[in-house]
């Protein structure tokens, strides 16, 4: 029998890449890692190899290199062009040749091509890069190694040289040719309390007594089978730092790279706000492509998707103020609305908006989110009520830029809060349209519940805004502060703020500290943040400080060459190549030219696989596709890819779906409910639309205006009888809802308190809606609420 190394693609190839290697080490909030791809060729003829692999936006990759033979070959960044030039000739030439680039349409995908393997040659090839590391909603630092690639949609004809276009094959897991290791080293000069993670990791060692570092590794035979995420949790995460790092002494003194550098990162502990009244035009952008059928996560019970998404719509509609306006999208390759345009908040237009929701389903085929986004954008703004625009997307959209752009020159009407749905959402779609329009980013992978990030960042939605932000400095005589960082037009609670300036002028020669001071006004008051630095700066061979600046100059300007300006293009060039952190439009070039044997013929191309998620047989698919054809097997996917056109075209993902039903259907229309039907086959139909939760099925109850009726469906979930409620009531003359509404918050308190974030919103509703209707009663309706549920709940909830 014949036998085969490695991978056996559907060709009878090898695939040359064997194992993966990370390493990581964390300082504070910022991350520097090296991850080294090891490649062998173990075939007869030359190979060219090329790896496409995610890595999260934020990223700033300053370093190429391979080791072939003992001897390093350090890349050098060019203007893409020339690289490609370059690197096509150096291949023509019988030279190896290295590669590595951004994705023309997305700055979250990187390619990696490996030219002229000879056969049994062995290579390692290295790439560095530093990031920012976001903060969760808790204080967790978050760290993300992606595993996964989704597949993205085809938006454009003129994408069609991305690499996403690029045939990746797919295999099960354990015929996943080379494998992955990850080492991480964590300091903070504020101690480390825990670290957590989604993956198996060997036992915390901590180097240090006062646990200021501390290092965690994964599990030997780990499977890439999802993305690898740590959570580090740091004692005083609220205390701002500055950290000053110094220049490049081979670059000119008023340079980014040649001048010292001072990183500031705040993280206030602004204390939320109570508003007496809100308003705002909301409008949720929900994604129906056919990859929102999958789980949130790979566990077996993991909720799909979109019945994720509908129950976090149901209980954003519910937390919605009074008078203020909203609508709803949902997207795919086509766009609907619920309404034609946006309609006040009131108890009829909520009643349609959730019908609605309950029949929601993923499909709409592929993911075009900028036409509904124009569609957004060229209504009319309503006096007194800015935008305020929620985007849940699992991100599989290619032509990134233009979505980013199009949020960018609308920035100034709204703010945009995106929710990155499921592993593998495209960081850099979903960072960007939050930051160039000063919203918030999320993202909700694993066991997350999209419910809970969603009412946090509307909880941010309905904070006063933060006004007034500004720096002050306090530095020698002598020493001038130039800022590189964007302004900051809003700080939400519960986010980081990290700016960086340039420091210029005379340095001091002996040891001495400076101040910055951030100050801004809410509600009326002066708040703000002061810390003290040292002015020495410290020496970093990496220039992680650097780069991280260049970094977030070259966002604020690289929108890929198909919608930057000439102007944009040069100034990110400039940036990019003076700091060495890659651009879409610039390439790391490697050339070996001690290797000189003329190339026999076309080198064999060979692309690395990724894993595939799921290990359930293969569904099959059924297109709406003109020829009619139905029940073609998975295995013919491929090809058949090629022949339907963009919007009928399948996506294929990881996480437990390998094929997706891309059927469209007639647009939805608002419907009222049958007259024939009862309340009880109603209250059913949204209980099964909302899932088994019993939390969200009383929420499901309550009215636009915070209160709940007294009928049968409160009861229900009481567990008790309708009559035995009425004749409890200790306000039988009064207005029944008043009674009925402090049952179901008694009861939330006493049953939902693990989510309790969750329903917090419309608690303050009921709670002000009461105060509204049954002031003086609320004491003693509270207490016949207790002794009617045999519960204990404290009356200081209601505010009495």
């Amino acid at each position: 029998m014949e036998h085969h190394c490695g991978l056996i693609t559907s060709n009878r190839e090898t695939v040359p890449l064997k194992s993966i290697s990370v390493t990581l080490s964390i300082n504070d909030f910022v991350a520097a890692v090296a991850a080294t791809l090891n490649y062998e060729n173990e075939e007869k003829v030359p190979l060219e190899a090329t790896f496409v692999f995610p890595m999260d936006e934020d990223s700033a990759v300053y370093s190429f290199e391979a080791l072939v033979d003992g001897k390093k070959i350090v890349a050098e960044l060019r203007d893409k062009m020339k690289a490609h030039s370059e690197y096509e000739e150096a291949l023509s030439q019988g030279h190896q040749a290295y590669l590595l680039e951004e994705d023309d349409y997305s700055r979250d995908i990187f390619s990696c091509n490996v030219g002229n393997l000879q056969p049994g040659a062995k290579i390692a090839v290295t790439l560095r890069y530093v990031q920012e590391l976001p903060l969760e909603t808790d204080g967790a630092l978050r760290y993300l190694l992606p595993a996964i690639l989704n597949p993205r949609y085809q938006l454009s004809e003129q994408s069609a040289n991305s690499c996403l276009n690029i045939q990746k094959p797919t295999v099960p897991l354990e015929d996943l040719p080379y494998t992955l290791n990850m080492t991480a080293t964590i300091t903070s000069q504020h101690g480390i309390e825990r670290i957590q993670s989604n993956c198996s990791l060997s036992p915390i060692q901590y180097l240090t007594d006062d646990k200021t570092s501390a290092q965690v590794s994964l599990t030997e035979g780990h499977k890439f089978d999802r993305d690898v995420e740590l959570l580090i949790y740091y004692s005083e995460v609220h205390s701002p730092r500055v950290a000053v790092e110094m220049g490049m002494l081979d670059m000119k003194p008023d340079s980014v790279m040649g001048a010292p550098l001072a990183m500031v990162s705040y993280y206030p502990d602004i204390p939320e706000v109570e508003t007496s009244k809100v308003c705002g035009e909301f409008v949720f952008l929900m994604d129906c492509s056919g990859s929102m059928k999958c789980p949130m996560s790979p566990g077996k019970d993991s909720q799909l998707r979109i019945e994720a998404a509908k129950e976090t719509l149901l209980l954003l509609l519910k937390s919605l103020p009074m008078g203020c306006y909203f609508n709803i999208y949902r997207f795919g390759s086509s766009y609907e609305k619920f309404f034609p345009e946006s309609v006040k908040y009131t108890q009829d237009t909520m009643e349609d908006a959730v019908k609605i929701v309950k029949d929601l389903e993923a499909n709409l085929g592929g993911t075009e989110i900028l036409t509904p986004l124009c569609n957004i954008y060229k209504a009319s703004s309503i006096p007194g009520h800015p935008l305020q625009l929620f985007v849940f997307t699992d991100g599989e959209v290619t032509d990134t830029f233009s979505v980013i752009r199009e949020v960018k020159l609308n920035s100034k009407k709204h703010r945009c809060f995106s929710f990155g749905i499921g592993q593998g959402a495209s960081t850099s779609l979903i960072k960007n349209i939050a930051r160039v329009s000063g919203g918030t980013a999320v993202f909700i992978t694993g066991k997350d519940r999209m419910q809970t990030k969603a009412l946090g960042s509307l909880k941010f939605a309905l904070q006063c805004s933060v006004d007034n932000i500004s720096l002050s400095w306090d530095l020698p005589p002598g020493l001038l502060v130039k800022m590189l960082s964007p302004e900051k037009p809003t700080i939400f609670r519960g986010q980081r703020l990290i700016i960086y300036a340039q420091l210029t002028g005379l340095m001091p020669q002996v040891e001495s500290t400076g101040a910055v001071c951030l100050k801004y006004i809410l509600q009326g008051r002066s708040l703000e943040n002061r810390v003290t630095f040292s002015l020495q700066p410290k020496a970093n061979a990496n220039f992680t400080i650097h780069r991280l600046a260049a970094k977030s100059l070259i966002q604020t300007k690289d929108f890929g060459s198909h919608e930057a300006s000439k102007e944009e293009k040069e100034d990110v060039m400039n940036i990019s190549l003076q700091s060495g952190v890659l651009s879409s439009f610039t390439a790391f070039i490697a050339i070996n030219k001690e290797l000189n044997k003329p190339v026999q013929g076309p080198l064999a191309h060979r692309v690395i696989p990724r894993p595939m998620m799921q290990r359930r047989p293969l569904m099959q698919f059924y297109s709406s596709h003109s020829d009619g054809q139905k029940g073609l097997q998975a295995r013919h996917l491929c090809g058949l890819r090629n022949l339907l056109c963009p919007r009928q075209r399948s996506i294929l993902v990881g996480a437990q779906c390998e094929v997706l039903d891309m059927t469209n259907e007639m647009p939805m229309t608002l419907k009222k409910m049958s007259n024939s039907s009862t309340k009880e086959s109603n209250l059913k139909k949204e209980h099964k639309a909302f899932g088994e939760n019993v939390v969200v099925q009383l929420i499901s109850l309550q009215k636009a205006n915070g209160s709940w009726n007294l009928d049968e469906d409160l009861t229900k979930i009481l567990g008790t009888e309708l009559k035995d409620i009425k004749a409890t009531n200790p306000a039988k003359h009064e207005d029944p809802s008043a009674w009925a509404t402090v049952l179901a918050v008694v009861w939330l308190h006493a049953n939902g308190m693990d989510l309790k974030c969750e329903w917090e919103l419309l608690e303050r509703k009921a709670v002000a809606w009461l105060h509204d209707h049954a002031d003086s009663s609320i004491p003693m309706l509270v207490q016949a609420a207790n002794s009617l549920l045999k519960l204990s709940v404290n009356p200081a909830v209601f505010g009495v």
